[in-house]
C-alpha cells in the first residue's frame, strides 16, 4: 500500500509555470507506475500524465504535450508534474495516482491508490 500527498498548487496567470509534486509513503515506490489526473468543476476526473517504475516511459493527454513534463524520483518516493505555459483550461484539481502494474496507463479505473488533490487556478 502506498499514501499519496500532492503540493504546488496555487494561482498562475496564462503563460506562467508550476511545478507539482507528489510524495509518497513507503518502500515501494519505484513498483508503481505513477499518473497525474485533474478534475475541472463539473466535469469527469481525465488523465494528464503517466510515467512508468524506472522513469523511462512516459505518456501524456494531447492538449498538454510540449507544455508539461512527468518525471520522477526513486531515491526520494517522489513525482513531479512541471507545467509551462499554463492556459485558463487548465484549471482544476490536480490528483496524483499509483498503479501496480507495468506499463503506463490512461484509465482511472486502473490506479488503486489517490492523493487529496492540489488546486491549480490560471486566470486569464
Amino acid at each position: 500500500q502506498v499514501q499519496l500527498v500532492e503540493s504546488g498548487g496555487g494561482l498562475v496567470q496564462a503563460g506562467g509555470s508550476l511545478r507539482l509534486s507528489c510524495a509518497a509513503s513507503g518502500r515501494t515506490f519505484s513498483t508503481y507506475v505513477m499518473g497525474w489526473f485533474r478534475q475541472a468543476p463539473g466535469k469527469e476526473r481525465e488523465f494528464v500524465a503517466a510515467i512508468s517504475r524506472s522513469g523511462g516511459n512516459t505518456r501524456y493527454v494531447d492538449s498538454v504535450k510540449g507544455r508539461f513534463t512527468i518525471s520522477r524520483d526513486n531515491a526520494k518516493n517522489t513525482m513531479y508534474l512541471q507545467m509551462n505555459s499554463l492556459k485558463p483550461e487548465d484549471t482544476a484539481v490536480y490528483y496524483c495516482a499509483a498503479d501496480p502494474s507495468f506499463i503506463p496507463v490512461v484509465a482511472v479505473s486502473e490506479y488503486h491508490y489517490w492523493g487529496q488533490g492540489t488546486q491549480v487556478t490560471v486566470s486569464s
